[in-house]
C-alpha cells in the first residue's frame, strides 16, 4: 500500500539556455519547478529524493518547448505543471499566465485580478517570489507600479534581458 505521506519522486535534467543552465524538475503530475544555477535554498520547496532522467516525458517536453521559447518560435508554455504552494500562491500563479508575451502587468494590477484589491500588491508579491516556474509562470512580466524593475529570482539583469526578449528588441542567442 504506498503512503499518501511519503514524498514525490522528482525527476530532473539541466537544459542549456542563453541566460545559462536551468534545472528542470518535474514529477509525474508535471513540470515542478525550473531552477536557476545559483537557486537560493528555499525559494522552492522539492520534497523527493531526485533523480537526472532527460528522457522522463514532462521534462523532455519542457526541454524541447524552453529550446523553442528561447529561439523566439514559442510564446506560450503548453505542457503539464505541478508547482507546490498555498491556495493563494496559486491563484496568483494562475493570473501570471493571463500576461501575454511581450506585455508587463504591475504587482497592483495582479492582486486586483487575484483579490479584487489592488492594495494587495505586497501579497501578491510575495507569491510571486516563490514562483517555482520561472518564465514558464512569467513572472519576469510584472513590474513596480512606475514600471521599474523589481525583484527575480534570476536576477534583474536576467529579467531585463527576457523582457527586452520579448519585446523583440534584443535576441538572446544560444552561447
Amino acid at each position: 500500500m504506498n503512503d499518501p505521506t511519503a514524498p514525490t519522486p522528482l525527476a530532473t535534467t539541466i537544459v542549456d539556455s542563453p541566460i545559462g543552465p536551468l534545472t528542470l524538475v518535474a514529477s509525474d503530475a508535471g513540470l515542478r519547478a525550473v531552477l536557476w544555477p545559483d537557486e537560493r535554498t528555499g525559494r522552492v520547496p522539492l520534497d523527493g529524493p531526485s533523480r537526472d532522467d532527460p528522457g522522463h516525458p514532462v521534462l523532455a517536453i519542457a526541454a524541447t518547448q524552453f529550446d523553442e521559447w528561447f529561439r523566439g518560435e514559442r510564446t506560450r508554455f503548453d505542457l503539464p505543471l505541478d508547482p507546490v504552494g498555498t491556495d493563494f500562491q496559486r491563484r496568483v500563479w494562475t493570473a501570471l499566465t493571463a500576461i501575454d508575451f511581450g506585455e508587463t502587468s504591475t504587482y497592483g494590477a495582479v492582486a486586483e485580478v487575484v483579490t479584487g484589491d489592488r492594495g494587495r500588491a505586497r501579497a501578491v508579491g510575495a507569491a510571486i517570489g516563490r514562483n517555482p516556474l520561472s518564465i514558464v509562470v512569467p513572472c519576469h512580466r510584472v513590474v513596480g507600479a512606475d514600471g521599474s524593475l523589481t525583484g527575480f529570482a534570476g536576477g534583474l539583469d536576467v529579467k531585463r534581458r527576457l523582457l527586452d526578449h520579448e519585446a523583440g528588441e534584443a535576441a538572446l542567442p544560444f552561447p
